[in-house]
């Protein structure tokens, strides 16, 4: 099957080496499955997701019911319109195979459901801001999220988030409000991470998409520039994220797997710059500030990234000259270096693979211009 490919790239720029990891052709690998919460920088995070997982198990002396009025019953806040809107996205298994809403539970029967939650639209408002929109259809758009945009409405955020924006847009396009609040977000970025987003336009593509990242079928990969150098080319980061015993905005490795949840960074080196180091990373979870956390970890904490330690100088010498042009570097990209670069996922309604590949953003381009002159000098000199 064909993939479709859209490079958001202005022609004429200079392009990052192409990503490494083997695919089979045409398929999607999978990624991680991403999140939302009501904090303002979680990345890719299940704690708290934008879709439900229910799991039940139906009684030994269980009638023959309809699945729908089923699963009315014993999920007492979900409504029956949720309910038919998962079953007809196969987003309802019943023994492990899809079941339609008119299914007759049996005896034993082990249902799971994956459905996106309820948009609460208090926290919707309208507001004009500019969007980098690459592609559109009438199911889903593309944005490129710049750095600094908060994606959703929270606590402290109810004004000038991406969604206010999405809010505006399909607003200007003769979307109903219902229909909007019925649509969104199926994944998120941290606020200063920045990279693409897929965005459901109607409910059943909201369903669908949300489920390829339940499945982890979501082919996603970020660009990151780390501290320190590597031995290897490529390599892959296992261990449990939690919350941080101490410190409940950070995240924490539990690598005796004593808590948290199972987390894995697989990472391949794109370019070497002696003491910081230009890294790909694919996911196969998504766990709150997983990149982050997971570099930091193996004591490579992502360039400038002030919560997990790589806004200080780790790595390089000690002479006043190169302080300075590590101070300068912090200056040209004030947040951490981290780019959600390529996106790829079946399309919701036509079911053809999609593909979608950014480019770097003006602060990361500069400030790995600023490492590739500093990388030659020790030749120069």
């Amino acid at each position: 099957m064909r993939t479709e490919r859209y490079d958001t790239e202005r022609s004429g720029e200079e392009r990052l080496p192409a990503p490494g990891f083997p695919d089979a052709t045409g398929d999607l690998p999978a990624s991680d499955g991403d999140a939302v919460t009501g904090e303002e920088d979680e990345e890719d995070g299940e704690e708290a997701g934008l879709y439900e997982h229910f799991a039940v198990t139906a009684d030994k002396g269980q009638t023959p019911l309809r699945l729908d009025k089923f699963l009315t019953v014993r999920m007492e806040h979900c409504s029956r319109n949720r309910i038919q809107a998962a079953a007809d996205s196969g987003n309802i298994l019943v023994n492990g195979k899809p079941a339609k809403s008119s299914y007759k539970v049996k005896p034993l029967d082990r249902i799971r459901i994956v459905m996106p939650y309820p948009r609460r639209e208090t926290e919707l408002r309208p507001e004009p801001m500019p969007l980098d929109i690459p592609y559109e259809d009438d199911d889903l758009l593309i944005v490129n999220k710049p750095a600094g945009l908060v994606v959703h409405p929270g606590v402290g955020n109810y004004t000038g988030t991406l969604v206010n924006g999405l809010m505006h847009h399909l607003n200007a396009q003769g979307i109903p409000a219902g229909e909007q609040n019925r649509a969104g977000l199926v994944h998120r970025i941290d606020k200063n991470t920045s990279g693409l987003l897929v965005i459901a336009k109607n409910e059943q593509a909201h369903a669908r998409l949300a489920k390829q990242f339940f499945d982890h079928t979501i082919q996603r990969r970020y660009v990151a520039l780390v501290w320190g150098n590597f031995e290897q080319d490529e390599g892959t980061i296992t261990g449990n994220i939690g919350r941080s015993p101490r410190e409940r905005q950070k995240m924490y490795v539990f690598a005796d797997g004593s808590d948290g949840k199972h987390a894995v960074t697989h990472w391949k080196v794109l370019r070497r710059y002696g003491y910081v180091t230009l890294v790909e990373c694919r996911l196969e979870t998504g766990r709150t500030h997983q990149i982050r956390v997971h570099m930091a970890w193996i004591g490579h904490p992502l360039f400038n990234d002030e919560r997990y330690g790589g806004d200080r100088i780790l790595k390089g010498t000690t002479f006043a000259k190169y302080r300075q042009f590590v101070e300068n570097c912090f200056a040209v990209m004030p947040r951490h270096a981290l780019h959600a670069r390529l996106l790829g996922f079946e399309h919701p309604a036509t079911h053809r693979p999609m593909l979608f590949d950014s480019e770097l953003p003006d602060d990361f381009k500069a400030l790995l211009t600023k490492w590739d002159a500093y990388a030659v000098r020790p030749e120069e000199e």
